[in-house]
């Protein structure tokens, strides 16, 4: 939903709610770069001595994790063949042993293990870092790409798009937000994301969320260190204001250095626990009505069963109907997925029919050779064992929600406009939310094809499979959901009805251009 990284890209873990067992859901979301509040969060009694980056495995430890890592996925994994045969994947597969023809460090090994499992086209089938390197990661503030990019497809790759939207190194004025980004140390940007989205899980042949990870803060930085390395300063060729291209050198990102950074870890070590939570809460999930009571706005960064949904939508929808309102903006751009429980009940407040979540839910098997270095594998197992029933497919079919039809909500149901907003971050069960309630003609979708595809996705239970000997782990989606069978199944998101795409004047002036659409539309209705 969150781009399979082992650099920065967890250093906002703090901020992200966890996802429960749904998680449809790539993603990246919201990475604040500075980062180093992780360092309060974690531990700092951890030892940074007691792990190395650095150390170095042998090419029979690496191939023996590789050989566990083919052989559950190729078990196990209900869609690695959905959108990319087996004789393609075979031949993906190989190429990753081929690649084992030294001792590499964790990096370079889960570098080979990202390029591999992005090819199975599952934005829930990602790598992850063992847990020993993550600890060290968030407690080492290691220097890092300065720019974060905002990053759009052109007609083709070569007309791709990339914006500075933020500039860590303050003291430059010339980077600075809305300035298009051609080349970095001598390279086009078109070749360089071409190689990054190599590295990066998506749905189907999604793009949009490849690139809105990339966009996503601290997003790139992470991916282009993690393929490129480390430099110690970055050429990057930009356009100026008359039109010419200019280059200008930035060293990178010292967050060591960084006195307001520093200040701000102070401030936040203060903040109490339950302070953060309930900042965590409001961020994630509110409602705003504007002063005429004319528009709610519901915000919601995701579905996961701790954030209180079911009181919240309750509320939410009561205070709506005592209030008359005509228009509800519902945002989930940046709702990676969560509980299905969730998605559904937000769903019975909208739709006007009855619904079901899924035509078809199943599981390839219920046991694995590989259940020693699957998490959680017990109780998966047990769920399997009682939840689900093998059919005349061989495959083993969660019924209840195959058969089950919702109906709607009577009491609080909103029966105005409804506006949805989604981009490449919207993801699994937003995705389900979605493309239930877009067939109706009060509901318009308005931004980008979403994250989650459109057709269907790997969902419910998806644990993560530990390798023995270098810890680095993989998430292992062990459920196929089709949304709707009668949806093509060309790989793509869910599309907007209402197209609002970024542009470098938007960004430049750090405009809201999606949400600006939605008020022209409201405007336009009354």
């Amino acid at each position: 939903m969150k781009i399979s990284f082992n650099m920065q890209l967890a250093i906002n873990n703090w901020q992200k709610v966890k996802k429960s067992h749904c998680r449809i859901g790539h993603y990246i979301l919201h990475i604040v770069y500075c980062l180093l509040p992780i360092v309060i969060l974690n531990s700092c009694s951890i030892s940074k001595s007691s792990f190395s980056p650095h150390k170095k495995y042998s090419p029979e430890q690496l191939n023996k994790d590789y050989s566990i890592f083919r052989g559950a996925l190729e078990e196990s994994h209900p869609g690695i063949y959905w959108y990319t045969s087996k004789n393609e994947m075979d031949s993906f597969f190989d190429w990753g042993k081929n690649q084992i023809t030294d001792s590499l460090t964790e990096e370079g090994f889960r570098k080979i293990l990202s390029y591999v499992i992005s090819k199975i086209n599952c934005g829930h089938t990602v790598t992850r870092s063992s847990k020993a390197f993550a600890r060290y990661r968030d407690t080492n503030m290691n220097k890092v790409f300065p720019l974060s990019l905002k990053i759009w497809p052109g007609s083709s790759s070569a007309d791709d798009t990339a914006t500075v939207a933020a500039n860590l190194i303050r003291k430059d004025t010339t980077l600075t937000r809305g300035v298009v980004v051609k080349k970095i140390n001598h390279q086009p940007i078109s070749t360089i994301l071409d190689t990054l989205c190599q590295y990066i899980s998506s749905d189907g042949y999604n793009m949009t969320h490849k690139y809105q990870s990339l966009s996503n803060r601290g997003g790139f930085g992470a991916a282009f260190t993690s393929v490129y390395g480390q430099k110690e300063n970055y050429f990057i060729d930009y356009l100026g204001d008359d039109g010419t291209e200019k280059t200008a050198v930035l060293p990178p990102y010292n967050p060591r250095a960084d006195s307001l950074n520093r200040n701000a870890i102070s401030r936040f070590a203060k903040t109490s626990r339950a302070e953060r939570k309930k900042q965590i809460m409001l961020g994630t999930r509110n409602l705003r009505v504007d002063s005429l009571n004319r528009i709610a706005f519901m915000d919601l960064g995701s579905f996961s069963r701790n954030l209180k949904l079911k009181p919240f939508f309750r509320t939410s929808f009561k205070e709506m109907r005592h209030k008359k309102i005509k228009n509800l903006v519902v945002d989930v751009r940046g709702n990676g997925g969560g509980s299905v429980t969730n998605s559904t009940l937000l769903t019975k407040f909208i739709v006007n029919r009855k619904f079901k979540v899924a035509d078809s839910l199943y599981a390839n098997t219920r046991n694995s050779r590989y259940q020693k270095y699957i998490e959680g594998y017990f109780f998966n197992r047990l769920f399997m064992l009682f939840m689900t029933s093998k059919k005349k497919d061989g495959k083993y079919h969660f019924g209840y929600f195959e058969r089950h039809y919702f109906n709607s909500k009577k009491k609080n149901h909103f029966n105005g406009n409804v506006y949805i907003l989604t981009g490449g971050n919207s993801f699994s069960a937003t995705t389900l939310f979605t493309q239930t309630v877009k067939q109706q003609d009060n509901v318009t979708v308005v931004g980008e094809e979403t994250g989650g595809g459109a057709y269907g996705n790997t969902a419910w239970l998806i644990p993560d499979l530990i390798l023995p000997e270098t810890n680095i782990r993989f998430r292992l989606p062990l459920f196929r959901l089709v949304i709707d069978k009668n949806i093509p199944k060309d790989g793509r998101g869910v599309q907007p009805e209402v197209t609002a795409a970024p542009t470098t004047e938007a960004i430049r002036r750090g405009i809201d251009y999606k949400m600006e659409k939605v008020m022209e539309l409201i405007k336009s209705h009354q």
